[in-house]
């Protein structure tokens, strides 16, 4: 059995699936295989892949018909034989030591079950300055400490870029599809279970931008479905135990969020927000209360929880600093949620 499998989907990649796996088959790892799900491809992807397994046995070809990434996720990450699988896209690349690397820091480390990488972002004149933020904000998140901090902004760890234990994954059930992104479900539901996350601090893989990815394609990937995401495992985590939940943030993601929220039967009672025009209004139906009002709001309850749902460059930080002051701990007391 090899140590390492590399998990591959493709569907019609066959413009960038050699560029995708020429460095998988370069890697200083001894010991790996890579298994490719080709999901019902109509180009030339069948061809390429053929071609490659009957020149390198490491390489495993999973043929179905087209299904969707779930379900090539599912059927490629149950032919994985290696106590380690690292995820990898057909049109993504990755440094030749990037399997040494993530498998090293595993080792040394065994109370982490999840290892990503710092990631970049190619071709440059593709990317956009959003992405860019992004792509910044992730990189800054690299202990677990950091990555569990934000798990509910975003997703902390892009899916190509992990390498992860088997046996921890298959513990919360395996990749599912429950109408939300694939990837972030499962960070959420490890997290919830007690899984620990960490990065090797080097970049090891290269992320392609490109108009027809799944994030903007499929809508498993939108802002709703983030939301929604978001809004059933903070009810099954954070705010199991609570009566009270307080969204700092009336504006447009404070209220989307809460919409949800309400729906699945969190208790919330109040908005907070700093724009003079909203305090003292209500948004569905609950006061907007000024940021020197919370304390008291807080007061009144047994186990209120604060969601900071500001999604504005740099609110977080502030919100962070003025939460600190009331002396609420990140993490217990109050929660970042964009």
């Amino acid at each position: 059995m090899p140590q390492i499998s590399v998990l591959m989907p493709c569907y019609n990649a066959e413009a960038t699936l050699e560029e995708a796996l020429d460095p998988l088959q370069a890697q200083t790892h001894p010991d790996f295989e890579i298994v490719v799900v080709d999901d019902g491809s109509t180009d030339g992807s069948a061809e390429i892949l053929a071609q490659r397994a009957a020149d390198d046995g490491r390489i495993r070809v999973i043929g179905q018909a087209h299904a969707g990434i779930v379900p090539a996720l599912k059927t490629g990450f149950g032919e994985c034989r290696g106590a380690l699988v690292a995820r990898m896209d057909a049109d993504d690349r990755c440094a030749s030591d990037r399997l040494v690397k993530q498998a090293g820091f595993l080792d040394a480390h065994p109370e982490i079950d999840v290892a990503g990488c710092l990631v970049r972002l190619f071709p440059p004149e593709t990317v956009r300055e959003g992405f860019e933020i992004y792509i910044d904000w992730l990189n800054g998140l690299v202990s677990h400490a950091e990555i569990v901090r934000e798990i509910f902004v975003e997703s902390p760890l892009p899916h190509p870029s992990v390498m992860f234990r088997k046996k921890a994954v298959l513990a919360v059930g395996g990749y599912q599809d429950n109408g939300w992104a694939e990837d972030y479900d499962l960070w959420l539901r490890m997290a919830l279970a007690g899984s620990r996350f960490g990065k090797v601090p080097e970049t090891l893989v290269e992320w392609r931008e490109h108009a027809d990815r799944l994030t903007r394609t499929d809508g498993r990937y939108s802002l709703e479905n983030f939301l929604r995401a978001k809004a059933h495992y903070l009810a099954l985590g954070p705010l199991r135990d609570c009566d009270a939940v307080v969204i700092w943030g009336a504006g447009m993601m404070g209220r989307r969020l809460s919409k949800h929220l309400i729906r699945g039967g969190a208790p919330v009672t109040a908005f907070v927000d700093i724009d003079p025009k909203k305090i003292g209004r209500s948004r569905r139906g609950l006061p907007i209360i000024a940021p020197e009002a919370l304390p008291a709001e807080l007061a009144a309850h047994r186990n209120p929880v604060v969601l900071a749902a500001v999604g504005a460059r740099g609110a977080r930080e502030l919100i962070r600093g003025r939460l600190e002051g009331f002396g609420l701990e990140e993490g217990a007391d109050w929660f970042a949620v964009a």
